[in-house]
């Protein structure tokens, strides 16, 4: 699959998951659908971090992808203090807000800027050969499972910028 066409996917998946959280009440299924999300957003930024930005990189277009990369951080820190929180927690919403702010800022910034960019840098071939390897790693975090749980210890080993 195309780099570009499997991220977008998942940002669309991610945007629905946002809206199935806001439109269910029972606290179960809140927090079914908040392990999903969570599990989605890691694998999202694991596999971005791992083959497209440094597929970016290889082309010598880091300049817009460094904001995006940057975007990854306050995305693990709003999802690292979601993890720690009950979804009955008072302020498991706030905090759901602030990351779905986050998420919607990165998906402006990758779509709007970066993939238009990225599709010129690229021919097909290329972007199918990343897609590639980004489909296989997350096929193996999925089979993995748990892939949030990687979050917090990311956060913890950052190197400062």
């Amino acid at each position: 699959m195309n780099a570009i066409d499997l991220l977008e996917a998942q940002h669309r998946e991610v945007e629905d998951l946002f809206s199935k959280l806001e439109g269910t009440k029972d606290a179960a299924k809140r927090e079914a659908i908040f392990v999903q999300l969570a599990d989605s957003l890691a694998i999202h930024t694991t596999i971005e971090e791992h083959h497209f930005y440094p597929a970016i990189r290889e082309k010598g277009a880091e300049d817009g992808a460094f904001e995006t990369f940057e975007d990854h951080l306050s995305i693990k820190r709003a999802l690292g203090a979601l993890l720690d929180v009950d979804v009955d927690d008072e302020t498991f919403e706030e905090k759901l807000e602030i990351l779905e702010a986050e998420v919607e800022h990165h998906v402006e910034q990758e779509e709007g800027d970066l993939f238009p960019r990225v599709m010129r840098l690229f021919d097909e071939n290329e972007l199918e050969d990343v897609g590639d390897a980004m489909s296989a790693e997350q096929s193996e975090l999925e089979e993995r499972g748990n892939a949030r749980e990687t979050v917090p210890e990311e956060l913890e080993n950052r190197a400062p910028v």
